[in-house]
């Protein structure tokens, strides 16, 4: 079979490779799509090497079909349509101990620290699996995984229907976060310089801001009444976008950290003393995450279409990594079956 592997020194090398027969509480994936995200950029321009055992097959967000089970699988069979969380935690760590698992402190990240599913053929265990309901297509459902980390990040906000949410970045997770906190009665705003990203993010049902051109906060004050906003997620992953991301927000606010910040940043520590701000981390996701992202595609209530930039075969995943140095790219799709 063939596998879309890191190689190293920023490339990714299609190979022929031996696939992996499932063993006891296993199941064989047939990978549909696999689609590529910033941890992946991560991968390739080296920053995880020490995470990856090169070469080896990446990715994470995926779509595919039961092809094999190994013995003892009992909630999925051949031909089933799944998605994978790719989660694998220890289970004794104090994290585990204290039901926050999917931060396990020894986790392995499949798709980083182990193979993905930039394979025609994946083998993982069986609780990492997802099903999928009828009628939504493979396509779509490798969003799943993503749109997981929307509503996660939605959750640890506890935002709620009223309240203003600002989305600080329009990149593919800002887009997501907007939908679902729109999905939960907020009125949303995203800040984004790029205009294709703004254009996105309104026909979503977004209210938009360039921050380049206009005064951000000063917006967002007078549309909340001096108030500010109640929540604010910070998804852009700049220096400048941490500092003053605290800015946006009301007295009491929520300030949500989830872009990955590979190095220490400044941030306001003043305003947050000054308005008594909680700064919020999250990570990943949980389980209840992944069944509420397939609710919501399955529902039609996430415009997949709009936010898948283009497709390509397995052959093209090095150009598929190029393609999202562009401002305006979105989700890229691997098909992996094809090219």
């Amino acid at each position: 079979m063939r596998a879309a592997q890191y190689s190293g020194e920023h490339r990714i090398v299609v190979n022929e490779v031996e696939p992996q027969a499932p063993g006891r509480g296993e199941v064989q994936i047939r990978v549909a799509y696999t689609g590529i995200c910033g941890t992946d950029l991560h991968v390739l321009h080296g920053s995880m090497d020490s995470r990856v055992d090169i070469p080896q097959a990446i990715g994470h967000e995926m779509s595919g079909t039961i092809e094999a089970v190994g013995e003892g699988v009992t909630s999925v069979a051949p031909g089933d349509n799944v998605t994978v969380m790719p989660l694998d935690w220890c289970g004794e760590c104090p994290a585990c101990k204290a039901s926050n698992a999917h931060i396990c402190q020894k986790l392995n990240f499949v798709g980083i620290d182990s193979p993905g599913s930039l394979q025609e053929l994946w083998t993982v265990r069986e609780d990492l699996v997802v099903p999928l309901p009828a009628g939504l297509s493979l396509e779509h459902a490798a969003l799943v995984e993503p749109l997981a980390v929307a509503c996660h990040d939605v959750s640890r906000s506890r935002l709620a229907a009223g309240e203003t949410a600002v989305i600080i970045g329009g990149g593919p997770i800002g887009q997501l976060i907007a939908r679902v906190a729109a999905e939960t009665g907020a009125v949303v705003y995203v800040i984004e310089p790029n205009a294709e990203r703004r254009a996105l993010a309104e026909r979503l049902g977004a209210r938009t801001i360039d921050p380049v051109s206009s005064d951000a906060v000063a917006i967002i004050d007078e549309a909340t009444g001096s108030a500010g906003a109640d929540v604010v997620f910070e998804v852009a992953g700049v220096a400048v976008t941490a500092l003053t991301a605290v800015d946006y927000a009301k007295v009491r606010g929520r300030v949500v950290l989830v872009a990955i910040h590979p190095n220490p940043v400044p941030m306001n520590l003043h305003r947050v003393f000054w308005r008594e701000l909680e700064l919020i981390g999250a990570r990943v996701y949980e389980r209840a995450d992944f069944e509420r992202a397939v609710e919501l595609l399955a529902a039609g209530a996430v415009p997949a279409d709009e936010l898948i930039t283009s497709v390509v075969g397995l052959s093209e995943t090095q150009s598929a990594f190029d393609q999202l140095s562009g401002a305006a790219a979105m989700k890229i799709l691997v098909n992996v079956q094809e090219g």
